[in-house]
């Protein structure tokens, strides 16, 4: 089902399947900032990734001494929330543990994503609170997806993206779906990533040291396009489907699985662990122009 809130500059379409954010339009421009969900390429808008990022090693991971099987991203993106329209401008959406979700992650959970607008800004929070008398582990990213061109106007490599902090991007390259020790760096001239589709041949480019919490998607065309702002993300990646007109800016806390890793759990590469009866919030937020 979608679902809607709009504000005076923004109007935002939700799928309450996955809680995925479908659509931002400006009001005035009627330009559409997200990723149309052409299937041909890539049939999703904005993923919500829990409770892990990225792929698991053979798609298994071991919690005291029990084996699991959890695909790619996990379950979160697939599953129908709960929703509740705060107000015009806000909505929230919940998700909690099920007998199915129990059979493959051993964690009872309620996830609430809220999304609110203010003004241009649309902001995306994630909850997770731990109903449970024992501490969980899990991981949890974004996967927005966003146009380029916008409206059409231009092409990709009329696109780029800018950096408030960095003027070099170093990746881990993606093996398998898995995180490889190999990295490439990529020196970036005034802070800019000039967009290209190429970039993207091998896979996302995964980051585990990015100093910037503010990325800006522009172009050399016209004055149209955002600024993306995160914290509390210690990785981040970037994604496009191959030669797809989109790029996704994907905040994590959690990575996918090393070559080499172990499988288990409590030994896994960015797991947030959440002590009984507390909750965990982070957000990022985007501003369309």
């Amino acid at each position: 089902m979608i679902v809607s809130i709009k504000n005076e500059h923004l109007a935002i379409d939700f799928s309450t399947k996955g809680a995925e954010l479908q659509r931002i339009v400006g009001i005035d421009s009627a330009i559409n900032y997200m990723w149309s969900g052409d299937a041909r390429f890539w049939g999703k808008f904005s993923p919500v990734l829990f409770p892990i990022v990225g792929a698991l090693k053979d798609n298994t991971y071991e919690y005291q001494g029990q084996k699991y099987k959890l695909s790619r991203h996990g379950f979160a993106r697939d599953m129908e929330f709960e929703h509740q329209i705060q107000s015009p401008t806000e909505i929230s959406f919940k998700l909690k543990h099920t007998k199915e979700t129990l059979a493959v992650y051993p964690f009872e959970f309620e996830l609430t994503i809220r999304y609110r607008l203010q003004g241009a800004s649309l902001q995306c929070t994630y909850h997770v609170f731990n109903p449970s008398e024992k501490t969980i582990l899990f991981s949890i990213g974004g996967h927005p997806a966003f146009a380029a061109p916008l409206n059409n106007e231009g092409i990709y490599t009329d696109y780029y993206l800018q950096f408030d902090s960095d003027d070099e991007l170093t990746y881990h390259h993606i093996v398998d779906n898995l995180v490889a020790d190999q990295t490439t760096a990529i020196q970036l001239k005034d802070k800019i990533l000039p967009l290209k589709q190429e970039l993207f041949y091998e896979d996302a480019l995964v980051l585990k040291k990015l100093k910037s919490t503010h990325i800006r998607l522009l172009n050399t065309k016209n004055y149209s396009g955002l600024n993306f702002h995160f914290e509390g993300f210690p990785y981040f990646g970037i994604w496009a489907a191959k030669d797809a007109d989109f790029v996704c800016l994907e905040p994590w806390c959690g990575i996918a699985d090393s070559l080499n890793h172990n499988e288990q759990l409590e030994e896994k590469e960015g797991m947030e662990k959440l002590a009984a009866g507390e909750t965990w919030q982070r957000s990022w937020e985007v501003c369309c122009f």
